[in-house]
């Protein structure tokens, strides 16, 4: 895959500048960031949540009723998908949320899990962070926690959560394999991955991949549906489903994708 001419502080400290951005614009909004019934937001010269046509393909607006989403958090996501409306969440359960700006998935997920269960948001930006805690009190939720951190060197203890999302984030990484071997390396036996995030085409042209508003804008960096799948595999994830939802560029689209850690085994053969 083609890659940025830069360095991968380089790419770490374009995309936190970019987020940060949004999180500022979002706290200084009289009203939140979210798109209007127009579809514009306050969000859309730090971060576009539109296509070239104009056509909204990130943010709060493709969440619907039924998702359990409503308020702030949601008005305010940068995301291209829903992942809670496919991981399948259970009360008791362990959730970590990659990349979890403004919060909007990681209440959803406590509100589901509860009241045994907890929801863990990580994201590197202090921005979000105070952001999302703000976001939390104000709702009510006492069950969520949100801790700074890199995808690529989670700060949380082997298998200790029992679920994994994440919104259009891990393309932002500049390096998805080591973030998808910390997936692994934090989930319990039999612990699920289910995100949504941008996956390129196979044709995504060079100049498209050179371009750094690209990258910090969820596509210059994505990876390929073969090259997800190897990535998952190479991880040690197993059932991996990748399925479009939606264009968002010429050449990428969102995609759920989910996976899981295969199960504890008890046989010799693996045990020792």
């Amino acid at each position: 895959m083609a890659e940025l001419n830069l360095t991968d502080t380089d790419i770490r400290e374009l995309v936190r500048e970019r987020y940060a951005a949004a999180a500022t614009a979002i706290t200084d909004a009289p009203s939140g960031c979210g798109a209007d019934a127009a579809g514009s937001s306050c969000c859309a010269p730090v971060v576009s949540l539109q296509d070239a046509d104009g056509n909204e393909v990130f943010g709060g607006s493709l969440y619907g009723e039924a998702d359990g989403a409503d308020g702030a958090p949601v008005a305010d996501s940068l995301g291209c998908g829903v992942p809670t409306a496919v991981a399948d969440l259970h009360d008791g359960e362990t959730v970590l949320d990659l990349g979890s700006g403004a919060g909007a998935d990681v209440l959803i997920s406590a509100r589901r899990v509860a009241p045994t269960g907890r929801a863990i948001g990580l994201d590197m930006t202090d921005e979000m962070l105070e952001l999302a805690r703000s976001n939390a009190a104000a709702a009510g939720i006492d069950n969520a926690e949100f801790v700074k951190g890199y995808l690529e060197q989670l700060p949380l203890s082997d298998a200790s959560v029992d679920v994994v999302i994440s919104n259009c984030v891990i393309n932002l990484s500049h390096d998805k394999p080591a973030v998808l071997r910390e997936v692994a390396r934090v989930l319990r036996p039999g612990g699920r991955f289910a995100i949504s995030d941008v996956v390129a085409d196979e044709d995504m042209d060079e100049a498209t991949r050179a371009d750094a508003a690209e990258w910090t804008g969820c596509i210059a960096g994505a990876l390929t549906r073969e090259e997800f799948e190897h990535s998952l595999r190479d991880a040690g994830l197993v059932d991996i489903e990748i399925r479009e939802t939606h264009r968002v560029h010429e050449h990428a689209a969102a995609a759920i994708v989910r996976a899981r850690k295969p199960d504890a085994c008890c046989e010799p053969e693996c045990c020792g």
